[in-house]
């Protein structure tokens, strides 16, 4: 199997991704909404509000996911991206009520817990052998500060050095810098020191004030979202970002939140991956929030990727939309399907059935199917291997 390196600002795309996705586009003929979007891309001129909301209102969905099929060949080719990795939330004990959660719980809660540094590590070695990457989100503990994850990231690289440690999202280091009164960038410096390897994109929700004073009242603003991924890009921690679609927000607020973090990763260089999935509705949390269709899905997928032109990945998270929308997405401009998880508490309370018992091989299949190349990650999109599943065994026919 070929094995490769890239920088981290790369993330594996190709340098001259542009020039080889206006040759593709060129040869192709465009309906006349669509043509205006290729137009400017050709031009080199920033998509705007206005042109994100249209994509949003054009009608052929099949035309749309190959423009954004034909971004990412020029990017990556046929290659789509997966890593080996493990989700362990560490406490679902959280000093916010968000609307959309159902993961928290209050201290007093039967089934609150927080685990200790021991109990944490115990989990992660029934997984280290075969994982190289801890994925770690959970709720604001109201009695944890930045020294208690600095011991838990010491003692993760101190027993398991081979796994990278991508954890905390923005609300999560807002509150640790509050609770040890440090500054953003001290707690990330700090956090840094001891082992942290880059920050998932949670909790960006809608970068609308308006929209998270109903659905996330209490989490940090987007503009602290954005300052606070900006604090870990300047110290050179990478990070993915998010969006959660099909709450109450508009196409115009989806088309604005991808233009903040576009701007932001034309700035720093230091988004790696954009993860948008769609809001899992009871009828409890939300009542307001609309199921988002397959076609939906598709669709914000697509326009990330055409919109979205310094984020290198998008990411088709299967853990939220399965693995049947996560293979099609994997035609309308999704390069990256997340790993093989084992286990994950936030996406499966909230209603997904997506199964958690995949290894490499069954991701890699999955990939095949859609029709491309599995490449097998790290986290931070530097060191990369072409995966070849393992041929299954022939069955011989029953007589």
């Amino acid at each position: 199997m070929s094995k490769w390196k890239s920088a981290i600002i790369d993330a594996d795309r190709n340098k001259d991704w542009k020039d080889r996705l206006k040759t593709s586009i060129r040869q192709v003929q465009w309906s006349e909404s669509l043509q205006l979007i290729v137009d400017k891309i050709l031009d080199d001129e920033q998509l705007n509000v206005t042109d994100g909301c249209n994509l949003f209102e054009t009608k052929n969905l099949n035309e749309l996911g190959h423009l954004a099929n034909l971004h990412k060949i020029a990017m990556f080719g046929n290659n789509a991206y997966f890593n080996s990795n493990v989700h362990i939330n560490q406490t679902n004990i959280c000093v916010l009520a968000c609307r959309f959660c159902a993961f928290r719980r209050g201290p007093k809660a039967s089934d609150a817990y927080a685990l200790s540094i021991d109990s944490y590590l115990s989990e992660l070695e029934k997984y280290s052998s075969y994982v190289n990457e801890v994925h770690s989100v959970g709720g604001l503990h109201p009695e944890w500060d930045v020294d208690h994850y600095c011991s838990l990231f010491k003692r993760i690289k101190e027993e398991h050095p081979h796994v990278s440690i991508k954890a905390l999202t923005a609300v999560e280091i807002k509150h640790l810098s509050q609770v040890s009164s440090l500054s953003i960038t001290e707690t990330l410096s700090k956090l840094q020191d001891a082992g942290l390897t880059s920050l998932p994109g949670g909790g960006a929700e809608i970068l609308d004030d308006g929209v998270r004073n109903i659905i996330c009242n209490g989490k940090e603003s987007s503009q602290e979202y954005l300052d606070i991924h900006e604090a870990a890009h300047d110290i050179g921690l990478p990070s993915n970002c998010t969006m959660l679609f099909g709450t109450i927000e508009t196409a115009k607020q989806r088309i604005e939140h991808m233009i903040q973090l576009r701007d932001l990763g034309a700035k720093t260089n230091g988004f790696q991956c954009f993860v948008p999935y769609p809001f899992l509705p009871d009828s409890t949390r939300l009542p307001m929030a609309q199921l988002s269709t397959g076609q939906e899905i598709l669709r914000v997928i697509a326009i990330s990727r055409i919109m979205l032109d310094s984020i290198p990945h998008i990411k088709a998270y299967r853990m939220n939309i399965g693995d049947s929308m996560a293979e099609l997405a994997l035609q309308y401009g999704a390069d990256d399907i997340d790993g093989t998880v084992k286990q994950e508490s936030i996406m499966h309370l909230a209603g997904s059935k997506t199964p958690l018992n995949y290894g490499v091989n069954q991701l890699a299949k999955l990939v095949t199917r859609s029709g491309n190349t599995p490449i097998k990650r790290n986290t931070t999109y530097t060191e990369f291997e072409e995966f070849v599943p393992a041929k299954e065994p022939r069955r011989l026919p029953v007589v």
